[in-house]
């Protein structure tokens, strides 16, 4: 009888077939393990040479199939962690990237001074990832989760009842701002900001199975959508308030000029941890 590491040597050279470098392969391999079996890494190491239970082969082997056509795990698993936490996800949604989180960090960083957080918009929540986390770190405040897909805000309600922070925030299916009435202390977005014409030159992890409503934007540097919030967002930005948004590698420039162009004063810029541009703070 074929014993666990058997089937997981098997998926790794399938994988590496289908274009995964080694180390990502055998990552991805154990992960889709474990998420069969119900087991963690430690569980996965000790047992490798186990014999099989009747039903691990064919779910597993479904699963390895699809991950060869380059679907990514998140979506295979049906969850992603993100500042911590465990995001439930669907292909409506965009998959949290490690990046993102700069935008708690630096909401954390402003908050540790004078500013206090009471009412917090998220434009384009998707998944809810950045709104939830949010919502746990400033516990009295209000949250306002927008997005254009009645399927991605239904994630994230989901989301935040997980979370225990539902009753504390509001979801709305609008574009942008569009019909938003309250002002808040701080608005965030990771806003769709890859130029339009990059589309079909993406891994194809991206380019097959990410929505593309949350990953590309109009014009010629993919900032069309954060020109719209450039526009829109003062006249739901409280006194004093902050707009924190992320942005994508070789925007800057652009960017700066577009804030510049719309009243926005630039008060710092965050890199990423390969020391890209990545979120701009900005205020009025």
């Amino acid at each position: 009888m074929a014993l666990i590491h058997q089937h997981l040597a098997d998926a790794r050279q399938a994988l590496i077939a289908a274009g995964l470098s080694s180390d990502v392969a055998r990552f991805d391999a154990e992960l889709l393990a474990r998420h069969v079996l119900g087991w963690d890494r430690a569980a996965l190491i000790s047992r490798q040479r186990d014999t099989l239970p009747e039903d691990f082969a064919n779910a597993f082997s479904a699963l390895v199939a699809r991950r060869a056509k380059r679907e990514p795990v998140a979506y295979l698993v049906g969850h992603r962690e993100f500042w911590g936490l465990d995001f439930q996800l669907t292909h409506d949604v965009l998959i949290p990237r490690p990046e993102t989180e700069l935008l708690i960090e630096e909401a954390k960083t402003c908050a540790a001074g004078a500013d206090r957080f009471e009412k917090v918009i998220d434009v384009g929540t998707g998944s809810g990832c950045i709104a939830i986390a949010l919502a746990l770190e400033f516990p009295s405040a209000q949250v306002v989760a927008t997005d254009m897909s009645s399927r991605a805000l239904a994630v994230a309600r989901r989301n935040a009842a997980r979370h225990g922070v539902i009753d504390r925030m509001t979801f709305i299916e609008t574009d942008l701002l569009a019909g938003i009435d309250d002002t808040a202390d701080l608005i965030v977005s990771n806003p769709p900001y890859v130029p339009s014409s990059n589309a079909g030159g993406m891994q194809p992890e991206v380019d097959l199975y990410e929505p593309p409503v949350a990953l590309f934007s109009e014009g010629p540097d993919g900032l069309a959508i954060i020109q719209r919030l450039f526009a829109t967002a003062p006249c739901n930005l409280a006194k004093g308030g902050r707009l924190m948004i992320e942005f994508g590698y070789g925007q800057e420039t652009p960017l700066r000029a577009a804030a510049w162009e719309t009243g926005w004063h630039i008060e710092h810029i965050r890199n990423d941890l390969q020391l890209i541009p990545r979120v701009a703070v900005l205020r009025r």
